[in-house]
């Protein structure tokens, strides 16, 4: 049997990419998940709680992917580290944009969002920091141009990960493996052009 907890976020999950965040009330959640308003805060404090929990449970490991990426510095190819965030935040944000994007549509959604993220010590520049870091610690060890500015690019490369998938959202057309891989592949290359790394085994 499916514990609790687990078929809260299912359910939570389903609900979430049907009608988006600001319209899967915790009522509905519970009854999705066959238990009662009760039991679910048992487990979880609020909404807020199961939409993180959803985010880092069920949706494409970006988290995993980032948590590691520094130690690869030195290691590899700087392209094949880029890859795999480029595909992995591709595949993030393609699967979390029509969860996420109601949150937006109302200020107090936003304030306890950014509230419970506070509490948690997290923050949404968690990625940003850990790519900027880990192409910092490529450009000291002379594998990349000492001239750029690591922040700016990782800003290039997630915020057009970003751009991307809020584009296949709004078209209603998410891309296949294929795609996701292809555009990856163009958007890692690019910035590696413009950013030179002067020793990579290839």
């Amino acid at each position: 049997m499916v514990p609790t907890r687990e078929r809260i976020i299912d359910a939570a999950e389903k609900l979430m990419r049907e009608k988006g965040y600001a319209h899967a009330t915790t009522k509905e959640i519970a009854k999705a998940a066959d238990c009662s308003e009760a039991t679910l805060y048992k487990h979880f404090e609020d909404r807020t709680d199961i939409f993180l929990a959803v985010l880092t449970l069920r949706l494409p490991d970006l988290g995993f992917h980032l948590d590691n990426l520094i130690a690869k510095a030195g290691s590899g190819t700087v392209r094949a580290n880029l890859m795999l965030v480029a595909d992995s935040a591709l595949r993030f944000y393609l699967e979390s944009f029509p969860i996420a994007m109601s949150l937006f549509s109302s200020r107090a959604l936003l304030d306890a969002h950014r509230a419970k993220l506070k509490l948690r010590e997290m923050t949404p520049r968690y990625p940003n920091n850990q790519l900027a870091e880990y192409l910092g610690a490529e450009q000291s060890q002379g594998r990349l141009r000492r001239t750029f500015d690591p922040d700016a690019a990782a800003s290039l490369l997630l915020g057009a990960c970003f751009q991307t998938a809020f584009f296949a959202t709004f078209d209603d057309q998410p891309p296949d493996d294929a795609v996701i891989e292809h555009l990856a592949g163009q958007l890692v290359k690019a910035l590696l052009e413009n950013l030179r790394p002067t020793k990579e085994t290839r």
